[in-house]
């Protein structure tokens, strides 16, 4: 990815990591969840989110798409807590990440564009952070989502107390137990920190057609309760209170301009993964450019 391949090059070398699974070359199919997950979060200052930021982001898009870079990566825009977007990417292994890495540095054309769309991007910060991720298959429910017609992920973050691992993985058994039994639909995807992440983080990524599967969950409640049984929810919150330390949710929205897909997302859902050139309205004509060419796309 764009923003991660140098320091990502350096950690890999230091520290000697190996492959989870065989390297193929590309970003892994966000259609399923890939076994390592690089996380970006950009934190904009007051004032220098919405347009500006996105117009920012764009020449990164747009050199990416110049280089037919393999790897793609999702951008989303905080709809709550600090405003932030978090830009995803996907790989089989730590041994694919580096290559990814190795091969950016490579392309001297590339890197030089990418080197000046982070210049003017920075202006626009006043923090970042990088991590990586290993997908937990065994703490995930019906993970597989068909992303390009998504709209949002709602991310939550668990800290899990130091020795406390399995008194985690039993009150997460015993969830998805529930869900299977009541509420069969729900799925999720989680993920552990490698890197960048206090030892004991979790993420749990769902993901959200619309807003309004969230009123559903919240209404299909007591159906959980009533899936786990009285000695199960007891059983749950001792779990709970001798594993968690702290647990935060938030919702994020998709940003289809900050995003570099791939074909197939496009091919999926042209309206949104291929929006209108900034500044034109529905039902508008385009018309002959009044900036240069290479800003029309932006």
């Amino acid at each position: 990815m764009r923003k991660m391949t140098g320091s990502l090059l350096g950690v890999v070398l230091l520290l000697g990591v190996t492959g989870i699974a065989g390297a193929q070359g590309n970003s892994a199919d966000m259609n399923g969840p890939p076994k390592v997950l690089t996380t970006v979060r950009e934190f904009t200052k007051p004032g220098r989110g919405g347009m500006m930021h996105d117009k920012s982001e764009g020449a990164f898009v747009q050199a990416m798409a110049k280089a037919k870079w393999p790897t793609h990566y999702l951008a989303m825009n905080s709809l709550s807590g600090k405003s932030r977007v978090l830009f995803l990417t996907g790989y089989s292994s730590f041994a694919d990440w580096e290559k990814d890495a190795k091969a950016t540095d490579m392309n001297a054309e590339l890197t030089g564009a990418l080197d000046r769309a982070t210049v003017a991007d920075g202006d626009l910060l006043s923090d970042m952070d990088m991590a990586a991720w290993i997908y937990r298959e065994d703490q995930s429910q019906h993970p597989n989502a068909d992303i390009p017609h998504m709209r949002y992920f709602e991310i939550t973050m668990y800290s899990v107390k130091p020795g406390h691992e399995q008194d985690w993985a039993e009150a997460v058994r015993i969830v998805k137990e529930a869900y299977a039994k009541g509420m069969p639909d729900v799925q999720w995807a989680m993920y552990q920190a490698a890197y960048g992440a206090p030892e004991g983080t979790y993420l749990v990524f769902t993901p959200r057609k619309s807003a309004s599967e969230i009123d559903r969950d919240f209404a299909n409640g007591p159906k959980f309760a009533e899936a786990m049984g009285k000695d199960g929810m007891k059983k749950l919150e001792e779990l709970s209170a001798a594993a968690i330390e702290s647990v935060e949710s938030n919702l994020f929205q998709f940003n289809p301009r900050m995003s570099y897909v791939s074909d197939d997302y496009i091919k999926a859902d042209p309206e949104f993964w291929k929006p209108k050139p900034m500044g034109m309205m529905p039902g508008m004509k385009k018309k002959a450019p009044a900036t240069p060419p290479e800003m029309q796309n932006q």
